[in-house]
């Protein structure tokens, strides 16, 4: 079931993105790292509405924010639609022990559903330049891939921008 998250899931979720994040950094990827995905940032995701989670019974499997705010970071990106109107995905993590069960493709459809039945032209997010894995997972869905974008607190490796238009 996906549904808002509940303020008292954060440690949780942090939890996961921690699991997530040392999954990643066994395998060479550095995409996420100790300060980021940040509790402040979920409590952020949380307050706004925009934080939700999977369960399967009471367990928590993943989350994913699903924002209206674009990042300054892709103001400089030229983007397939015009810039409002669009869902952002970030942070959408699969507790490790999970992965591989369609649980994100489960999440992400959800997100597609929610910005088609809301009428947004588009859903934008970006990947690690590093997490292949990532790019086939989008790229699969639909997903354009365009310009790259860098977060220097993050790695020095750029991240790609991806759009899936309706």
């Amino acid at each position: 079931m996906i549904q808002h998250a509940k303020i008292s899931e954060i440690p949780d979720i942090l939890d996961i993105t921690d699991s997530c994040r040392r999954h990643m950094d066994s395998q060479g990827i550095y995409q996420w790292t100790d300060e980021y995905p940040s509790k402040k940032q979920f409590e952020i995701d949380m307050e706004r509405k925009e934080l939700y989670t999977l369960k399967e019974g009471d367990k928590l499997i993943g989350c994913i924010v699903l924002s209206t705010l674009m990042d300054k970071e892709y103001e400089e990106v030229e983007w397939l639609t015009p810039n409002n109107n669009n869902i952002y995905v970030h942070r959408l993590a699969i507790n490790p022990s999970y992965q591989g069960n369609g649980y994100a493709q489960q999440l992400m459809a959800y997100a597609e559903a929610y910005a088609r039945t809301n009428d947004y032209s588009s859903v934008r997010l970006d990947t690690f330049s590093q997490n292949k894995r990532n790019q086939r997972f989008y790229e699969q869905r639909g997903y354009q891939k365009l310009k790259d974008i860098y977060f220097p607190q993050q790695s020095d490796h750029p991240f790609h921008c991806y759009e899936l238009v309706f």
